[in-house]
């Protein structure tokens, strides 16, 4: 019995339809009754008669018979959801035992690291509180936790948590909107080995605050993190500019720049957009570079420029497209792939 394996909720679906199969039956058995169980004569002597009686006498079996099916059907679709219920519980009641007891291991192997060093050996870094920044991950697996919204005690956009040898960075997270220019967090760094760079978080809203950079990939292989894009100004000011994108790692593909923040219907101008991502030259052997951010809408006021296209890797790799300059009666610069 150790080998048999249970879906519980393949059983209960197999209830329903068994079910619905019952139902239908009873039905156009209680459609035919009527018909079946009260033939009449086709003449008035006495074998007409005898014959309807008879036909008589079989529907009236049939529908006895019917209804001790009916029965025994509805004790099967019963005793089927009974033991879909049962599986489930056991299930579940085996699932809890197991999970604690893996929390404790991963309690006891990380307490002597987070004891000395302040951070676990394995496990996911927490994300981070409005306003806070996200907590690294573990030193050998895990990945970073994302920094947390800002707020008005800490309109800034709390940074993601760097990850370990495996892993990847948390995002940051995104500023305070109607805040004065501040930034968004930047993303959390990638595994040491391997792992993504965190992207960075947006820019809030107001002066238009710069968007976070993006967290810079593993050392060996791994993409950079996207730049955040920047904040929309909703004053006569120039919309954020975006974040630059992270670093590939040796073979790895850099982030792309975030775009700038636009401005307001006014005198305002668009945010440039973000550099493109390092990281494409970060990818020493391999790997592309990181698109540049487009430059943000001036409505009114100078499109943003847009932002040069990262560096291709050393031995092979194209550099990145250089971003669209925004939108404007004097639109923003493009500059050229780098």
């Amino acid at each position: 019995m150790s080998f048999v394996i249970t879906a519980p909720e393949f059983v209960t679906a197999a209830a329903s339809d068994l079910a619905n199969i019952g139902s239908t039956i009873s039905a156009a058995n209680t459609a035919a009754a009527a018909s079946t169980s009260q033939v009449v004569a086709a003449g008035a002597d006495e074998v007409s008669a005898a014959v309807a009686a008879l036909f008589g006498m079989h529907a009236q079996s049939y529908q006895t018979l019917s209804a001790a099916a009916a029965a025994f059907h509805e004790r099967f679709v019963a005793l089927m959801n009974g033991g879909a219920a049962q599986y489930a519980t056991a299930e579940a009641a085996a699932a809890s035992p197991l999970q604690t007891l893996e929390q404790q291991i991963f309690d006891a192997i990380n307490a002597p690291f987070i004891q000395a060093l302040g951070r676990p050996l394995i496990g996911n870094g927490a994300n981070g509180a409005p306003g806070a920044d996200g907590q690294a991950g573990g030193l050998l697996f895990g990945s970073g936790g994302n920094g947390g919204a800002g707020t008005a005690a800490h309109p800034a956009g709390g940074n993601g948590g760097a990850a370990g040898l495996f892993g990847n960075g948390g995002s940051g997270g995104p500023a305070k909107t109607n805040s004065n220019a501040v930034a968004g967090g930047n993303g959390g760094a990638g595994g040491l080995l391997i792992g993504n760079g965190g992207a960075g978080g947006t820019g809030g809203s107001g002066a238009g605050g710069a968007g976070g950079t993006g967290g810079a990939a593993g050392w060996l292989f791994g993409t950079g993190g996207a730049g955040g894009a920047g904040g929309t100004s909703i004053a006569d000011a120039p919309g954020g500019t975006g974040g630059a994108g992270g670093a590939g790692g040796l073979f790895g593909t850099g982030g792309a720049g975030g775009h700038g923040g636009g401005s307001p219907p006014g005198l305002g101008k668009g945010g440039s957009g973000g550099a493109g991502g390092v990281g494409g030259a970060g990818g020493i052997l391999l790997g592309n570079g990181g698109a540049g951010g487009a430059g943000g809408d001036g409505i009114v006021g100078t499109g943003g420029a847009g932002g040069a296209g990262g560096h291709g890797g050393f031995i092979n790799g194209s550099g990145g497209a250089g971003g669209l300059g925004g939108f404007g009666p004097q639109g923003g610069a493009e500059p050229t792939q780098a």
